[in-house]
């Protein structure tokens, strides 16, 4: 996991390795002052001479300049590092979930993605920064201002060898006991987010069934969960503070009645015992290396919190697609012509049943083939294996004579052409939308596509017309026009097979017409794939298919299909029925 996430630091690694040894100057020059404080009590104060005060009060004045030269520096390369460590953690998950595969994203739920890719790195950024920081500067105060001490009084210094372990065992309890609600926060944040997409998507039909209040419950109830297990945290971690001044003021008081008596028995001779300079130097060093103390412990809270987000985000980043192209691939899709061979599909290898059961078919290049089926019967499952959006369990799926396993993944999809369920805009104008399907189409081919689509009527309506700007998941245009638009950006791939899943149930059956005219005249060499709830979609198709259970129960022309399938006959007459009324 740690190894993974070190490769995002890569161009800023200069800075990250600059920014802790400008922390180890920082912290030399720091822990010299007290040395430096001792002589102006004893050589200037005590002695009565000016000359020595100004002198080492110079000399403290420089140490402390350059310790804050170099503590600005350290600040400067940590923030650079840590912030350009983000910026390529963030972007190599993003960049890593552009080549999972329908599986993987199954596997992530489209909230826990977002979650790590922002509230996540965001927490581990701040780890790192602290890291670089905090981390190298507390072992380093700890250890100089010990060793510093330990030149002046080597007695004093017993009191830190006892009161140390007992603070340390303390802060390693407190740790023990908050890592676990840290880990289950973050798991919560992913529910907090999914409840907030789901509230923002479909904020038409919560409105729509007054559902309002339903929401807020829903938030406060996942909201309040977060808002416990972090008071539950702090009411752990609060314990930090008051043990931390504890310790401080255990040393300073052992070291006051300690040093003076000291201080009494040697006449303030250094050479004899110690000075008032030297105990007043150990106060400094008690300080530092508690303070120093208490704040390693924060870097271990830190640490702690960033566990959870450093897991969820190495599990994106250790993802394997489950498809990838063959060593050899094939870069040219001969035909249209779709071939399924004794094919079942189950979408993880834990579900109870296959979606799909042996499922064998043969569909010429050119052919236009209708689906129908229920809802549940599997007929999306059953095209999305044509372009190998996922790979079929058992069997085979050969386009144009080929296994589908043998193609190089970009060439297959570029020649099959998938107008999904869930019609999809992307935020930008109509032209920058239809250009997904070629990016290089002049403005007479998609004007093209458009007619053949029946979309040019109503993008002419637009005052904009192909220049109208689509607002983000194309709320601005209906339910019908968006299926449309949808139509003409795959079109503009020229593709060898066309899929259209349910892809014209929001527009007239008098427009669902004109569009299956234009595709038999205008691409009549292109295999047409059509999933439709009505009869009326697929009834003059080449071959129709009736699907039931992940099973083809039924496949002939329309007029086949009347006279043998009972399913097909019992969705004629209902549709025919409501035709007549």
């Amino acid at each position: 996991m740690i190894s993974k996430l070190a490769r995002c630091i890569r161009e800023y690694k200069w800075a990250a390795i600059l920014s802790p040894v400008c922390m180890v100057g920082e912290v030399y020059m720091e822990t010299l002052i007290p040395l430096v404080l001792s002589n102006v009590v004893d050589q200037g104060v005590q002695a009565g001479n000016i000359s020595a005060v100004v002198k080492y009060g110079l000399i403290l004045a420089l140490y402390a300049m350059i310790s804050l030269a170099f503590g600005v520096a350290s600040a400067f390369f940590a923030s650079y590092a840590a912030t350009g460590f983000s910026r390529n953690l963030r972007r190599d998950m993003y960049y890593k979930v552009q080549t999972f595969d329908f599986s993987n994203i199954d596997k992530f739920s489209a909230s826990s993605i977002v979650t790590r890719l922002t509230s996540d790195v965001a927490i581990i950024q701040m780890a790192f920064q602290m890291m670089i920081r905090m981390a190298i500067r507390c072992p380093m105060m700890l250890i100089l201002a010990t060793f510093n001490a330990y030149s002046i009084s080597p007695e004093l210094c017993v009191i830190y060898c006892i009161v140390l372990p007992l603070l340390f065992a303390g802060l390693l309890i407190l740790m023990r006991c908050v890592h676990p609600i840290f880990d289950r926060v973050f798991k919560t944040y992913d529910k907090l987010n999914n409840v907030v997409q789901e509230n923002v998507h479909g904020i038409r039909v919560v409105k729509s069934f007054v559902r309002e209040q339903r929401e807020k419950e829903k938030f406060s109830s996942v909201s309040d969960e977060i808002y416990r297990d972090f008071c539950k945290a702090e009411r752990i971690m609060s314990f930090n503070n008051p043990l931390m001044q504890l310790a401080i003021y255990t040393c300073i008081i052992v070291i006051s009645y300690m040093g003076a008596s000291m201080v009494v028995a040697s006449g303030n001779d250094a050479a004899a015992g110690l000075t008032t300079g030297q105990l007043t130097s150990m106060f400094t060093y008690t300080t530092q290396i508690l303070t120093s103390l208490m704040m390693l412990s924060m870097v271990f809270v830190m640490i702690t919190m960033s566990r959870a987000p450093a897991r969820r985000t190495s599990e994106i980043l250790t993802e394997e697609p489950h498809l990838a192209n063959p060593k050899m691939p094939v870069t040219e899709v001969p035909d249209g012509s779709i071939d399924f061979e004794n094919v079942s599909f189950r979408y993880s290898r834990e579900a109870d049943r296959n979606a799909l059961e042996h499922i064998n078919l043969h569909i010429a290049s050119g052919m236009t083939v209708g689906i129908l089926g229920g809802t549940g019967s599997s007929k999306s499952t059953l095209v999305q294996l044509i372009p190998r959006l996922y790979d079929a369990t058992e069997g085979t799926v050969r386009v144009g004579g080929i296994d589908v396993r043998d193609y190089d993944m970009e060439v297959l999809r570029n020649q099959v052409s998938m107008v999904l369920q869930k019609n999809v805009l992307f935020s930008g104008t109509i032209k920058d939308n239809l250009r997904w399907g070629n990016p290089n189409a002049t403005d007479e081919e998609l004007v093209h596509a458009c007619k053949l689509a029946c979309a040019d009527e109503f993008i002419q309506g637009f005052p904009d017309r192909y220049d109208t700007y689509i607002e983000q998941g194309g709320s601005n245009v209906s339910g019908g026009q968006k299926q449309r638009l949808c139509i003409a950006r795959a079109l503009l791939k020229k593709p060898q097979i066309l899929i259209l899943d349910d892809s014209t149930s929001a527009v007239d059956t008098h427009t669902d017409a004109m569009i299956r005219k234009a595709f038999r005249e205008e691409i009549p060499g292109t295999t047409k794939i059509i999933i439709a709830q009505r009869v009326s979609s697929v009834e003059d198709a080449d071959l129709i298919l009736v699907m039931d259970g992940g099973r083809i129960v039924g496949q002939g022309t329309h007029q086949e299909l009347l006279e043998s399938c009972s399913i097909y006959q019992e969705v004629y007459q209902s549709q025919m029925k409501g035709g007549d009324e």
